[in-house]
C-alpha cells in the first residue's frame, strides 16, 4: 500500500511535527512580530511609529496560514494588552494611537492566511497582491482606530496614518513578494 503525500498548503505545513510544531509556530510568530515591533522610529508629524511590524505580521501569517496565523496574532494582541511591552516602542495595553493597527493584524491574518492557503504566496506577482491586501486590511482597522483615539478627521487620519508609510510599505511588499516565492522554491526542492 502506497502512502499519499499531500503538498503543503502553507510554508508552515512543510515543517514536520504536528501539534508541537503548531504551538511552536504560533508562539514563534507572535514573538517574531513582537521583536520586529521594537525596530521602531517615532515620527514627529504622526503618533504612528515607523516599524517593521506590518512586514513581519504579513510574512508570518502568509507562512502560517489562516488558523495558525490568527492564533499567533491573537497571542500577540492578548499578551500585549495583558502587559507584555512588545508593541511598537515597547508599549503594552490598548490605549495608544496605533492600537487599531494592532487589531487590524487579526483581520490581515484571516485574509492573508486564507489566500496563502490557496496559493497566493507562490509567485512574486500574486505575493505582491497578497501583501497589498494585507496592508489594506490593517489600514481598514487602523485608520478608524487612530480617528477614535485622537479625534482626527478621516482626512487627517489618512495623512497621519497612511500617507507617511506608503513608500516603506511598497519596499516591504517588494521584499515579501520575493521572499515568499523563494521559500516555496526551497520547499519544493525538498519535497520533490
Amino acid at each position: 500500500m502506497s502512502s499519499i503525500t499531500l503538498a503543503p498548503r502553507t510554508l508552515a505545513d512543510a515543517i514536520p511535527g504536528g501539534l508541537a510544531r503548531n504551538v511552536a509556530l504560533v508562539l514563534g510568530g507572535a514573538g517574531f512580530v513582537g521583536l520586529t515591533a521594537q525596530l521602531a522610529i517615532p515620527l514627529p508629524f504622526t503618533p504612528i511609529p515607523l516599524s517593521l511590524q506590518t512586514f513581519s505580521v504579513l510574512l508570518t501569517v502568509a507562512a502560517l496560514g489562516s488558523t495558525r496565523g490568527l492564533l499567533s496574532m491573537a497571542v500577540y494582541v492578548l499578551a500585549g494588552v495583558a502587559g507584555v511591552p512588545w508593541f511598537a516602542q515597547q508599549q503594552s495595553g490598548w490605549q495608544f494611537a496605533s492600537f487599531g493597527y494592532v487589531i487590524g493584524f487579526l483581520l490581515a491574518a484571516l485574509l492573508v492566511g486564507k489566500l496563502a492557503e490557496r496559493g497566493a504566496d507562490r509567485t512574486p506577482l500574486r505575493a505582491t497582491g497578497l501583501m497589498v491586501l494585507g496592508n489594506l486590511a490593517i489600514y481598514a482597522v487602523g485608520v478608524p482606530g487612530l480617528m477614535a483615539f485622537t479625534g482626527m478627521s478621516l482626512d487627517k487620519a489618512l495623512l497621519a496614518g497612511v500617507v507617511p508609510f506608503l513608500v516603506g510599505d511598497a519596499i516591504k511588499i517588494a521584499l515579501a513578494a520575493g521572499l515568499l516565492p523563494a521559500a516555496w522554491k526551497l520547499v519544493g526542492t525538498r519535497h520533490s
